[in-house]
């Protein structure tokens, strides 16, 4: 037990003094970032694929010929998302992100809870449920009150102004990635003296295959996550744990000797 704490106490060393060291840090996070604050991920022995089929209810086909499976689905995500508040791991990437390590935050998440945390330059790939569009009219508009009514009765929440479905701006399978979004985080990939993978199991692509884009040009990686990630063997620090655990004790150590 004793030599279980002590690598530990190491490995969270070794991240800390790789941290220190960045000045255009950027950090991948994915759904277990957001599991201590309650929201389910989706490919663990509990996540949400082993209780619905991603082909019946979060595709692009889903939603435009089934919008009632999608939304019945939708409106689990969405009342977990709704009571969620951000958790140590969020608020010690945004110590980081002020202190001048992290400069980009890449998430697959769509919680929002990055910035909720304080966090700047979040860059959402998969998209966000805070803003959703009309399919008629294309106009945008935010989720915030819409969600509530929606959470409430179940309706599917339709345009004011045209009454056309408006679809979470989520991005769903069979969807392209926002362009604008992707080039950013490729640029900044490219461009990080470190990259840290925080609570991704790095299993859907092309986002898992961002941390390559830093590891080729010689930025160490440091890999923390529950379970094994197919990047592991590229990595200078793994730490198969809690983020909202380690991610804190990590910042704690950089500040302390920041």
């Amino acid at each position: 037990m004793r030599d279980v704490v002590d690598t530990l106490q190491l490995a969270i060393q070794q991240a800390a003094e790789l941290i220190n060291q960045a000045r255009h840090g950027v950090i991948l996070t994915g759904a277990g970032i957001s599991t201590p604050s309650g929201i389910p991920d989706f490919r663990s022995t509990t996540g949400l694929w082993k209780r619905y089929n991603p082909l019946e209810v979060a595709t692009l086909s889903a939603f435009r010929y089934r919008p009632e499976n999608f939304f019945a689905w939708l409106r689990e995500i969405a009342r977990d998302i709704h009571g969620a508040l951000p958790n140590p791991a969020h608020q010690a990437i945004f110590n980081l992100q002020q202190a001048g390590y992290i400069h980009t935050i890449v998430t697959q998440n769509v919680d929002g809870l990055h910035q909720a945390a304080g966090c700047s330059q979040v860059l959402e790939v998969h998209g966000t449920m805070t803003t959703a569009t009309c399919i008629r009219c294309y106009q945008q508009f935010s989720t915030r009150g819409i969600l509530d009514a929606f959470l409430s009765s179940g309706d599917i929440p339709r345009c004011q102004d045209c009454g056309g479905i408006l679809k979470p701006d989520i991005i769903l399978f069979e969807e392209q990635l926002p362009y604008q979004t992707w080039q950013k985080a490729q640029q900044a990939c490219r461009g990080a003296d470190l990259i840290v993978v925080a609570g991704s199991s790095l299993e859907v692509m092309p986002v898992a295959g961002l941390p390559l884009l830093s590891v080729e040009n010689g930025a160490p990686l440091i890999v923390i996550n529950q379970t094994p990630t197919y990047l592991d063997v590229r990595a200078t620090t793994v730490i198969h744990h809690n983020v909202a655990e380690i991610l804190p004790r990590i910042a704690a150590q950089v500040l302390a000797q920041g």
